[in-house]
């Protein structure tokens, strides 16, 4: 198995069946279709938080589920990854 990289904020973990982020880890349905609806439902859901209850902070973490079996989305999600680690590391 790979090794885990260190500085990754987001890492969705097939075997285990668990999304980690950052410092948090939680359990995602087995099922595709669940977990493309729910992966939907989070990009949604970021869309409009500027409501109270929901937040911006789904829209990465919906991109990352979406990502897991749709390569489109996994492509875009890497390439945004590496931009922004890019921007990170010249910021120090």
């Amino acid at each position: 198995m790979a090794k885990r990289r260190k500085n990754r904020f987001f890492h969705l973990d097939a075997a285990a069946g668990r999304l980690h982020v950052h410092r948090f880890s939680m359990s995602f349905p087995r099922s595709r279709a669940a977990r493309m609806a729910i992966g939907v439902l989070f990009i949604i859901g970021g869309c409009l938080g500027f409501l109270p209850v929901l937040g911006f902070w789904m829209v990465p973490v919906g991109l990352v589920i979406l990502s897991h079996d749709n390569p489109m989305v996994r492509r875009f999600r890497r390439r945004s990854e590496v931009a922004i680690m890019r921007r990170l590391k010249q910021a120090k």
